[in-house]
């Protein structure tokens, strides 16, 4: 049982100033006002909403005239408007009747309606149309209340009707049990599996959007475990990893188990992360061979899945830096560490601090979804993030930024064009090294030496003995 907000007063706290501002303004002008949606979901689950969406039996032209010169029409066309105000904006839409649903997107048409519980019951799920008043007050029509309560996911209606009406709903019901930990119940988790073909009907972004929020769900392996058939029509390649035993003593699990519990090792609205761990192996199914001892390998694996991970990611138009980084972190996640203050401070040039710490994390979740038969590689990672801690406080020097020459040292010496560039990378490596300390005097008479310039270091002059001062008569005498 979900723990429910009871007191009207209490709800009514949470709507922000902008929000009751469009409300106490549309209702003194004489039309019904309700916030609704995903911010009543969210604040009868005690969850901070992420945004506000108001309705209201007034026309987008009364809307217009109750906020003159602040409205932007948005999505007139189905009612929606965005009110501005001194935080941002709020969006307003008026009730209304959904028409036919002719491409699993979007109504061909809509028609306006002074009714709010017509405009509850076109919705998706029961806990999304629940209205609440300025005051707190909560209408209900679809029992959507007792579905929060209950922890359960039902659609409003027949749940054919509503995912043929808009296919991106089989995602949003994947996405609201990850993220709320709820249960689909069973027409609805029967209806998803057999309507899944008509994700291919939708726009890849908006997939994308949805596949996001789902990975981030605290309870996304949950649901990606019962639920796999679903990502296989836009991402197939995942379907090979199901029940494909790795036959390797390093490994308890099938790819597809390792990775669901991989996932699990990292933090969950790390989307970075996710994505990483949610592909690392994707390449072990193509790369599978077994030795003459029956034991199982997957060599190249890595850099068959960076490829895969990012023509998949490119499939749903991630934006380029994630795709990248996703696979560029695939692409290293079995490469193996050294806990040396040496290797740490080269792993640093190559990566930066922020990357190396994400590559950490990856191969942490990576050994803890493994057997137990050998946890030296998880003592190592733990090592080098000794190691990585240590060198931060001492504030190392591992890239050229932090190098204590730069370029305009380098001119003043002499030198030009491409040998201040090859100058400054060798004394960062000889830094990184140990050779040499990250001292601007000691590293100016590196550069000299390297490039064939005098030293700059004074010769200490011999001290001529002073001369005996000339005998006078007198001394002479």
């Amino acid at each position: 049982m979900k723990n429910i907000p009871d007191r009207a007063a209490d709800r009514k706290e949470v709507i922000p100033p902008a929000v009751r501002h469009v409300l106490r303004k549309l209702t003194a002008a004489g039309y019904e006002a309700w916030c609704v949606g995903g911010c009543v979901r969210d604040t009868l689950l005690g969850r901070p909403p992420e945004d506000w969406d108001v309705t209201t039996s007034a026309t987008p032209e009364q809307v217009m005239e109750v906020f003159p010169r602040r409205t932007i029409p948005t999505g007139i066309r189905h009612g929606t408007l965005t009110v501005r105000s001194g935080t941002g904006g709020v969006e307003v839409t008026t009730y209304r009747i959904d028409g036919v649903y002719e491409d699993h997107r979007r109504p061909s048409s809509v028609s306006f309606t002074g009714s709010l519980e017509e405009d509850l019951k076109r919705r998706d799920f029961t806990i999304n149309a629940i209205a609440m008043g300025l005051d707190g007050e909560l209408q209900d029509p679809c029992h959507g209340r007792d579905d929060l309560q209950a922890g359960v996911l039902r659609c409003i209606g027949a749940p054919d009707e509503r995912f043929a009406e808009d296919a991106l709903r089989l995602m949003r019901g994947l996405r609201f049990a990850a993220a709320l930990g709820f249960r689909l119940v069973p027409d609805v988790a029967e209806s998803i599996r057999r309507n899944r073909a008509l994700l291919a009907e939708i726009a890849p972004e908006r997939i994308q959007t949805e596949l996001c929020k789902l990975l981030r769900g605290p309870h996304a392996t949950d649901i990606l475990r019962q639920y796999p058939e679903i990502i296989g029509v836009f991402w197939p390649e995942v379907l090979d990893m199901i029940g494909f035993e790795q036959r390797n003593p390093h490994h308890c699990y099938d790819v597809w188990e390792h990775t669901l519990h991989a996932m699990d090792g990292v933090q969950s609205g790390d989307l970075t992360l996710r994505l990483t761990m949610f592909l690392h192996d994707i390449g072990k199914p193509r790369t599978f061979q077994l030795d003459e001892n029956g034991v199982g390998h997957f060599y190249g694996h890595p850099a068959v899945g960076r490829d895969m991970s990012r023509e998949m990611l490119q499939r749903l138009h991630f934006p380029k830096v994630l795709r990248e980084r996703v696979s560029r972190l695939v692409e290293l996640h079995d490469r193996p560490l050294v806990a040396t203050e040496k290797a740490v401070r080269r792993a640093l040039n190559q990566y930066g601090e922020e990357m190396f710490r994400q590559l950490l994390a990856v191969k942490r979740a990576d050994h803890l979804a493994q057997s137990d038969t050998d946890r030296r590689r998880l003592e190592t990672v733990e090592e080098v993030e000794r190691i990585l801690r240590a060198l931060l406080e001492q504030q190392a020097c591992f890239s050229l930024k932090q190098l204590a020459v730069n370029g305009d040292d380098l001119l003043s010496l002499g030198l030009s064009g491409k040998r201040i560039g090859r100058t400054l990378d060798a004394l960062l490596n000889s830094v990184i090294e140990g050779e040499l300390p990250n001292d601007r005097d000691v590293l100016l008479e590196a550069a000299r030496k390297r490039n064939g310039l005098p030293s700059g270091k004074r010769r200490r002059r011999r001290r001529r003995k002073p001369s005996a001062p000339p005998k006078t008569e007198s001394a002479a005498q």
